[in-house]
């Protein structure tokens, strides 16, 4: 069995966040390939590692695939000693290719780095936000910031949501957000619908859409989820109509839609570290969750070079 064909029968026996699912790396995948580190053990899968390898410039680094926000390595037994951890990820680190850098985003269940710091690698903390849903919609409301409440309440008197909208409105969008703050968008359209034609397929999202009394759309979101996470995925808004609280209605219907349709624990909202989005997930009652950043260069001149661009906006 070569490597990629293990990582997929460790994803169907295992469960797995969404991002880190074989179909899913299948479709977000583009522009490069992706593969697995694996450790077996008597026939048994100990440990994976995915990794996306992408080359440009004359260089093969491994990074972050687009829509995917975690990565990093799974142990079949989180649980297993730290000893034995460190077996494991310093199997799966000497299996990885070479290349002229590593970045990845850990998954919050990679709690231990320290086989890569001892291989070299470095780390940095990033926050990502969380509800937990298992009291309810109801309960979440209540620990929404109050002034929220009124924005929201103000919005639902205004907005109607939908939950159909072709693929190109979307886009347009949230093509609208990234511009308002100098970004560009890190996705092309053709990628978007070879992502949302996988989700689509393995029913695991659903788009919401907010559009006032004369038909214009205020904004967008894009909710995935896995077998016990709901994540607000992807949003935005039309910046000349921001004032109606479109956003934050998005959000709370996608809140309501994970708690009581899906039945999920957990509400993810895939960051921010930026400080005026993490104000709003602060205000919504979620906590603070962290998880790794890790890279490491093995190229100088690829490393400078990097730098300057800082291309995926990670470090």
């Amino acid at each position: 069995m070569n490597q990629s064909a293990a990582y997929r029968q460790f994803c169907q026996e295992n469960r797995m966040p969404v991002f880190a699912q074989y179909w899913y790396l299948d479709a977000a995948c583009d522009g490069g390939q992706w593969d697995a580190a694996v450790v077996e053990r008597g026939g048994r899968i100990e440990a994976v590692l995915p990794y996306f390898i992408k080359q440009k410039g004359g260089f093969r680094y491994i990074t972050m695939p687009p829509f995917v926000k975690m990565m990093g390595p799974y142990l079949a037994d989180p649980a297993v000693s730290l000893t034995e951890q460190h077996r494991l990820l310093e199997a799966l680190i000497a299996q990885l290719p070479a290349v002229a850098a590593f970045k990845q985003c850990f998954h919050y269940s990679a709690t231990n780095w320290l086989p890569f710091y001892w291989a070299g690698y470095r780390q940095t903390t990033r926050y990502s936000y969380q509800l937990s849903l298992e009291a309810g919609a109801d309960a979440v409301l209540q620990g929404i910031n109050r002034n929220m409440r009124r924005n929201l309440q103000k919005a639902q008197s205004i907005l109607t949501i939908s939950n159909e909208l072709p693929l190109e409105d979307f886009y347009r969008i949230n093509a609208m957000s990234f511009e308002r703050q100098g970004l560009r968008l890190p996705y092309t359209l053709p990628q978007l619908l070879r992502h949302d034609e996988a989700l689509s397929q393995h029913q695991c999202r659903r788009i919401f859409a907010a559009f006032d009394q004369q038909g214009r759309l205020h904004a967008v979101a894009y909710l995935i989820w896995d077998a016990h996470s709901a994540w607000y995925h992807l949003s935005g808004d039309d910046p000349a109509l921001r004032q109606s609280g479109a956003g934050i209605l998005l959000i709370w219907e996608a809140i309501r839609y994970a708690a009581e349709q899906l039945g999920l624990p957990v509400f993810d909202f895939e960051g921010s570290m930026m400080r005026n989005i993490e104000a709003i997930r602060r205000q919504f009652g979620a906590t603070q969750h962290p998880y790794s950043a890790v890279w490491k260069y093995h190229s100088t001149l690829y490393q400078m070079i990097d730098r300057l661009r800082d291309r995926e906006g990670m470090w």
